[in-house]
């Protein structure tokens, strides 16, 4: 494919920011991977692997990790043209911090930025929009969000994929549609951010539920159970946030959910199954350097759920399986003894 763009700069090199890079090295002549530890940096740049994150599979030769932004500086960035944020959503306030004036300035430059972070903070129960917003007020047209059902392994192998850029500006949202359609990958523009981000977070916390109801040995009902009354919650969810309810019928809500809970690819799936063999939630998290952005947008969702009076019995039931030691069965029992009502209300 003919490389029709200079630079771009991907923040991150965890698996889902690596797939990323992987789409736009069709396009761009250099794809840029900032990235923190020596060992991933020569991985990529000598063995062309992210064996970390995604062993195994080959990157393309026009990918390259840096760790110190002179590097950067020297070679790359006056042909800067798109900026993507990896980053876990607990790690955007940090590092935009540390990095305020640089993407300031290349916000200036009208280059834009997205965000791949799928969470809720639970400390200030922000979505990453309002995290962006924060720092950057000015230049909100210029920052957008992309969710969807998207394995990062499976956009290596180059499976189509459809995904959902989210945004204030048409200009953008279609430019950078523009900069990742590939034969294989497509992001469809939305101007519902919330609805998009709300969707995105809140199918970890299911994909948890469902992993935990897997590894009890429940089968189809009771997922199929789980997975649609988890959505008439994620829409109770929506309304606070003034979300747009049919986004979460579209490929950031129900697409996005129906992967992980079903997929065996989910690291929050995998958690849950690890849940259901009595394994505690910190020692898991501890055993491993993959981010399980479920865990923490449980504690989220049950701060939202209980600020904003939230009926959302799925949610808080596994706040008190993760963050309690509740007993999951027991959690079940509840559940399936609450009163009747009709299911659309």
């Amino acid at each position: 494919m003919t490389k029709i763009y200079k630079t771009a700069l991907v923040v991150g090199a965890g698996a889902f920011g690596t797939s990323i890079a992987s789409i736009l090295a069709n396009k761009f002549e250099h794809v840029i991977l900032k990235v923190r530890s020596e060992d991933v940096y020569q991985n990529i740049n000598d063995d062309r692997e992210n064996s970390v994150y995604l062993p195994g599979i080959k990157l393309d030769g026009n990918i390259k990790a840096i760790i110190e932004w002179d590097e950067f500086d020297t070679n790359f960035e006056d042909d800067l043209e798109l900026v993507v944020s990896g980053l876990p959503t607990h790690g955007i306030r940090t590092f935009f911090s540390e990095n305020l004036d640089r993407f300031e300035g290349y916000l200036k430059r009208e280059i834009p930025i997205i965000s791949l972070s799928k969470g809720i903070d639970p400390e200030t129960l922000e979505l990453s929009d309002d995290l962006f917003n924060d720092f950057f007020p000015q230049y909100r047209d210029y920052i957008t969000f992309l969710s969807g059902p998207s394995f990062a392994k499976e956009i290596m192998e180059k499976q189509i994929t459809l995904v959902t850029i989210a945004g204030r500006s048409k200009k953008v949202l279609m430019d950078i549609a523009t900069k990742l359609d590939t034969p294989y990958f497509k992001a469809l523009p939305s101007y519902d951010i919330k609805g998009v981000l709300l969707g995105g977070a809140l199918k970890n916390v299911l994909a948890i539920a469902g992993g935990i109801v897997e590894g009890l040995g429940y089968n189809h009902n009771t997922r199929a159970a789980m997975i649609t009354r988890g959505i008439v919650e994620m829409l109770r969810f929506g309304k606070v946030f003034n979300a747009r309810p049919e986004t979460f019928y579209g490929l950031s809500g129900m697409g996005d959910l129906i992967l992980t809970t079903t997929g065996g690819l989910s690291r929050n799936k995998t958690f849950g199954l690890e849940i259901a063999k009595g394994r505690k939630p910190l020692d898991i998290i501890n055993s491993q350097r993959t981010v399980v952005e479920g865990y923490k947008t449980t504690k989220a969702a049950f701060l939202l759920a209980e600020k904003y009076d939230i009926r959302a019995r799925i949610f808080k039931g596994l706040y008190e399986v993760l963050y309690n030691d509740a007993n999951v069965e027991e959690v079940l029992e509840k559940l399936m003894k609450a009163p009747i009502k009709f299911e659309i209300d």
